[in-house]
């Protein structure tokens, strides 16, 4: 709570963190009425509304990138104002659209701007908290989490009403939660220019990584030529299937292959959403610093695999036993999240070169994007398929691709670090008490 108060950037920080949380609950209200509200009021079919939804996640992968690309032309909150204003218009045109033609361009719209929203939080962080943008991290997960945790709480009282009124008014609810966190955007005070030269007074230097020479770190090149950082991003994508697990292969595998009682499905999200809530910000703490970052990464792959092992015996023993078990699962797999959260930010931030950020993390922010698309794919046709040596499978292969991802980005921080000392500059490396020092990224500047 005392971060809360005094959070890294201040105001304005808290004026965004109130946004995200309100953005957050709308998304909550939606994410837990969408499949119901395509069934019983738009009447679509369960094969249209997987069609719908999957496509429209396809679509959402451009979102991050075309963010970051515009942010380097364009103010990030300018942009931000833009992504909540189209999701008001499309969430309001749900309310006319009854059939898949029309649905589907607007549902995948919807999508794009989630997508291009969640980056420009990101580059926020990076642009108004400096060095401290970790800690503004853990703060920004803790408190979507809640906001999704109030907004299910909300979605609850609409879908126990059951009414095709009920559910349009869910939709409301959500339009109007991005309306208000537009105003609420709108009240910042314009960041320092993202696209500010090495030279000038925009750029947040990455944590523990001294600028570097233009030709090792890519600045002014594209990020889709940055081979380094394409491989983060690719090795990067495995390491977000916690979420898939947690939403989709839990649930699924117990229904299908354990005795627990259907009713323990809920609790997975329950013990998700506190544990975060409770854990994130000290999380974030211990893990802050490329270097620690890169570290966490492989802790985040032996979480994976421990979970997938014991989701692989969960099918084995009574209901009792497969109730711990299943529950187990839910705190390695909520524990894998929250060091993966913390790494894959913080790399990301990192490993970019400080003057061509918005771009890079626009790039960073499909991993997460093509992992929404292609993980319910893999566990419900590969994993669940192979039964419990699919799950083997699955940890072990997060687990090898966090040790790459581990030895590729500390070749690059040496990379970074050894140009630096190339073109005499120093390096200063992080430290425990680095989340104390004093901020260098942008100033603000008067509206």
């Amino acid at each position: 709570m005392a971060q809360l108060r005094h959070p890294p950037g201040g105001r304005d920080a808290r004026i965004m963190l109130f946004a995200q949380f309100l953005d957050r609950t709308g998304s909550g209200v939606w994410s837990s009425a969408a499949v119901l509200y395509f069934t019983f009021v738009s009447h679509l079919s369960a094969r249209q509304v997987g069609l719908l939804l999957g496509v429209s996640a396809i679509v959402g992968v451009a979102g991050a990138p075309l963010a970051g690309h515009l942010a380097s032309r364009f103010p990030a909150r300018s942009l931000l104002v833009a992504c909540h204003l189209l999701r008001l218009a499309t969430m309001s045109l749900l309310l006319f659209c009854d059939s898949f033609a029309t649905l589907l361009p607007v549902v995948a719209v919807t999508c794009l701007g989630d997508r291009a929203a969640k980056m420009l939080d990101m580059l926020f962080a990076t642009l108004v908290a400096g060095e401290r943008h970790s800690t503004y991290r853990g703060l920004s997960r803790s408190v979507t989490n809640a906001g999704y945790a109030v907004g299910a709480g909300v979605a609850a009282l609409g879908l126990a009403v059951g009414t095709g009124g009920a559910y349009r008014a869910l939709v409301l609810a959500d339009a109007v939660s991005f309306l208000v966190a537009a105003v609420l955007v709108g009240r910042l005070r314009e960041s320092a220019d993202p696209r500010a030269t090495p030279s000038g007074h925009g750029t947040a230097r990455p944590h523990g990584v001294a600028p570097t020479a233009r030709a090792t770190t890519g600045a002014g090149r594209s990020p889709w030529r940055d081979r380094g950082y394409l491989l983060f991003v690719v090795l990067d994508t495995p390491l977000n299937l916690d979420d898939s697990v947690l939403n989709v292969g839990m649930p699924l595998w117990l229904v299908s292959r354990t005795t627990a009682p259907h009713a323990i499905v809920p609790v997975f999200l329950t013990v998700n959403t506190v544990l975060v809530v409770v854990l994130q910000m000290r999380v974030s703490a211990r893990a802050e610093g490329p270097r620690r970052a890169a570290r966490a990464v492989g802790l985040y792959g032996a979480l994976m695999l421990a979970c997938c092992l014991v989701l692989a015996v969960s099918a084995t023993g009574g209901t009792w036993q497969a109730v711990g078990v299943m529950l187990a699962a839910a705190v390695l797999v909520t524990l894998a999240e929250l060091m993966r959260s913390v790494s894959s930010w913080e790399l990301a931030v990192s490993l970019a070169p400080p003057t061509r950020r918005p771009a890079y993390l626009g790039v960073a922010g499909v991993s997460s994007a093509v992992q929404k698309s292609a993980g319910p794919l893999l566990l419900t046709g590969a994993v669940m398929v192979a039964g419990p040596a699919g799950w083997i499978a699955l940890g072990a292969a997060v687990a090898g691709v966090s040790l790459v991802q581990r030895r590729a980005c500390g070749r690059r921080l040496d990379a970074m670090e050894a140009a630096a000392a190339l073109v005499g500059q120093p390096v200063r490396r992080a430290s425990p008490t680095a989340s104390r020092a004093e901020p260098v990224g942008p100033r603000l500047t008067p509206r």
